[in-house]
Formats: structure tokens, C-alpha cells, sequence
């Protein structure tokens, strides 16, 4: 399916480290943690990375879709076994409508592929972690008048996902129930390892360096992207649409503070994070506080206003915050006065300048 290459092995070490979707800005964030607890990274990705990893990187290219790729990336090594995947690779939610084949295959059976080669890789003395983020998108409700009902909503309530996307998160999480508890008790496949499957439920993820690409939650960062470079921004959902969110900075150190955990210490295998719940109207108001020029005119898209209204306004994570101590450095007005203004701005005002 695709044509794998890799940069030679660089340094000794016991185990892997695998991370998919490198690539992308969590992947560029959780590899140089990693290296820093001394870790031993195979980085993969779809495409070439534009510049060279640092020392202690194996940078690989290929699709998880094609199981010989993936299962190549521990063969290279020979028998060292692979001790974490953070799989990050992904097709988000408004492409995946799009194509819903493609977003089953890389969303569901890539997960497994990575799955099957954690167990078959692992040790069974040390169950290697598997780390996927997975998204509020496996929630949904049938009407806006039950989601504002609802109010937060913990891991096990309002499992009814309607895009392809959360139906293939909801997938994903199931399948690594499966590998951390039933493939090792059935004994099937010749597995040598349980997976130690952690997951979390990522809301909307706020980027000041990433611009935004189309994503269902994209109203958000698009508006004060918009606002930057001087045009009006059409917003694609009504003024009072309303899920929550989160910083990039944040859902990495979630991430981080999740695989860091003692596994004594975690009482499920699938966590709920939340930060903040603004409307549209609420959005738009911080950006017009640190652009007050900004124009905001709302058309709503009906295919993408059903989407976000299907998902929750917030979030229960109580779980995550007893369990593993987590907890947001930014709320609503922080992100944008810490973080999101001040690098959008720059950006923009260093391409004029």
C-alpha cells in the first residue's frame, strides 16, 4: 500500500517508542519529551519529514493502514521489544465525512495494526503502553434540547456517535479494551503481552501555530485567524453553538501526564479532559477584545451546525482529575490572552511587515 522507508537505527536502547502522526503538532511536542526520559523513538508518519529528526530518532515513512509497514517498523530492530505506541495518527472529522472508507480504515483497522504489533512486541512481564487520543465525537444526541439537558457527561453516558469519525473512535477504544484484557485471556494470535491501553477524549483543540484546516471545531481558532489578517470571517455554526475546548498546550500535557501515570493509580481505561464550554458568540467576543476590528458574520453550515450539535456542551472529567491529577493551565480568556492573540497576531503581522 505504501512504499516504507527509514533513516538507520542511531542509538542502542531496550525498548521502542512508537509514535504515528509524528508529523503533526503533538507528535513534534511528544517526541522531544520522550527524548528527554531517554527514549528510544521510531517517529512515523504518512510523509518525509520537511526536516531531519534530532539524534535518538528513527524517522519512518509509511501508512498504518499497510500491516507490513508497521510490522516492519519492530522487525528493523530486531528482537527489541517495542515498550509504548502514541498512536496520533488520524483522519479528523470533517475530512473523514467526507471519506468515510478512508477514515474506517486508517481510524479502525490502523489502530488494530498497531495494537496487534504492541502485544505481539511487548513483554509480558511489562504490558507495553498504547496511547490513543480519541475525541467527544463518540457522544452525540438526537436533539439540541437533550444536549442542553444532559449538562456534563461523564465517560459512559450518551455513547451514540453520528459521524463516521466517533463511530471509528469508539471502535478504536473497544479494540484496545479488547488487546489490554480479552486477547490475553482468550490466548489467541500467539500474543506475548497484554497492551496497556490508556485513551483519552479529546474536546476541541485550540492551536496558536497550526492554522486551521476545515475541522468541525475549527469556528473557533478560524474566526481569530480570520481577524488577524483582516477579513471577514462567515461563521459555520449559530451564535450559540457550544462544545468544550481546549488548548494544544494543555491536550499535550494531558497526554503526557495519562502515560506518565502509575497503572495502580487509573480506575478505567478511557479519560474525559475538559478546560472550557464558550458559545460561538462567547469565541467571538475574546477575539474582538484583542482585535477589535474584527468582522463576524454567522451563515451556518446545516451539515456541520448538526455535527457540533450532537456533541456534548461539557464534560464530566472528574475521573481524570481523581486518577492521574489532571488539570488546566487555561481557561476561556487565558487561552486567548496567554497563548492563541498574541501567536496568531504574530503570525500575520510578521508576513505583512
Amino acid at each position: 500500500m505504501t512504499d516504507a522507508s527509514c533513516t538507520p537505527d542511531p542509538t542502542p536502547g531496550d525498548g521502542l517508542v512508537i509514535v504515528t502522526g509524528a508529523g503533526g503538532e503533538m507528535g513534534h511536542a511528544l517526541v522531544p519529551w520522550l527524548l528527554r526520559q531517554g527514549k528510544r523513538v521510531v517517529a512515523m508518519d504518512l510523509r518525509p519529514p520537511p526536516t531531519p529528526w534530532p539524534d535518538g530518532v528513527v524517522a519512518a515513512t509509511g501508512d498504518v493502514r499497510d500491516r507490513s509497514f508497521v510490522a516492519s517498523m519492530a522487525d528493523l530492530h530486531g528482537d527489541r521489544p517495542v515498550e509504548a505506541v502514541f498512536h496520533l495518527a488520524a483522519v479528523l472529522s470533517t475530512a473523514a465525512e467526507r471519506n468515510p472508507e478512508l477514515a474506517h480504515e486508517v481510524n479502525v483497522l490502523g489502530t488494530m495494526n498497531l495494537l496487534s504489533l504492541a502485544a505481539e512486541r511487548g513483554t509480558p512481564d511489562r504490558p507495553p503502553l498504547f496511547l490513543l487520543p480519541s475525541s467527544i465525537a463518540v457522544y452525540g444526541f438526537d436533539s439540541l434540547e437533550a444536549k442542553r439537558a444532559a449538562g456534563p457527561i461523564d465517560e459512559d453516558g450518551h455513547l451514540a456517535a453520528r459521524t463516521i469519525y466517533g463511530l471509528g473512535k469508539l471502535a478504536a477504544e473497544e479494540l484496545g479494551r479488547y488487546y489490554a484484557t480479552f486477547f490475553r485471556q482468550l490466548d489467541v494470535g500467539g500474543a506475548r503481552s497484554a497492551v496497556d491501553f490508556r485513551s483519552i477524549r479529546f474536546p476541541g483543540i485550540l492551536s496558536a501555530d497550526t492554522v486551521p484546516s476545515g475541522g468541525t471545531s475549527d469556528y473557533g481558532p478560524e474566526m481569530l485567524h480570520a481577524a488577524a489578517k483582516g477579513e471577514i470571517y462567515r461563521c459555520f455554526v449559530r451564535p450559540d453553538s457550544r462544545i468544550p475546548f481546549m488548548t494544544m498546550p494543555d491536550a499535550i500535557r494531558a497526554i503526557e501526564a495519562l502515560a506518565a501515570a502509575p497503572a495502580a493509580a487509573l480506575s478505567r481505561r478511557v479519560y474525559n479532559v475538559g478546560a472550557f464550554a464558550p458559545s460561538a458568540e462567547e469565541i467571538a467576543g475574546f477575539v474582538a477584545t484583542h482585535l477589535p476590528e474584527a468582522r463576524i458574520e454567522y451563515a451556518p453550515d446545516a451539515a456541520r451546525q448538526a455535527i457540533v450539535d450532537s456533541w456534548p456542551e461539557a464534560v464530566d472529567d472528574g475521573a481524570a482529575r481523581r486518577d492521574w491529577g489532571w488539570s488546566p493551565r487555561h481557561d476561556a480568556a487565558g487561552a486567548f490572552a496567554e497563548y492563541l492573540a498574541p501567536r496568531v497576531i504574530a503570525r500575520y503581522a510578521a508576513t505583512t511587515s
